[in-house]
């Protein structure tokens, strides 16, 4: 083998890695998002007026933040 196949044989070994790796990452991603949405919901229906009372006072903050006038 020459070094040019050499080469090409440890990249394409350090992408197939890479892959898994972004692979997994992903999946892990995934399972914390749904873990996260299942916390929220569960928040929300157990906490319904701390929830909306949430809910307003972000609307009503970031509608402060954004607007033209000050």
């Amino acid at each position: 083998m020459n070094t040019l196949d050499e080469a090409s044989d440890y990249a394409q070994e350090a992408a197939g890695k890479a892959k898994e790796t972004l692979c997994e990452a992903g999946e892990q991603l995934c399972d914390a998002e749904q873990k996260l949405m299942k916390a929220c919901r569960s928040f929300i229906s157990y906490h319904p007026i701390a929830s909306m009372s949430i809910a307003l006072a972000t609307g009503y903050c970031l509608s402060r933040l954004l607007s033209d006038r000050h």
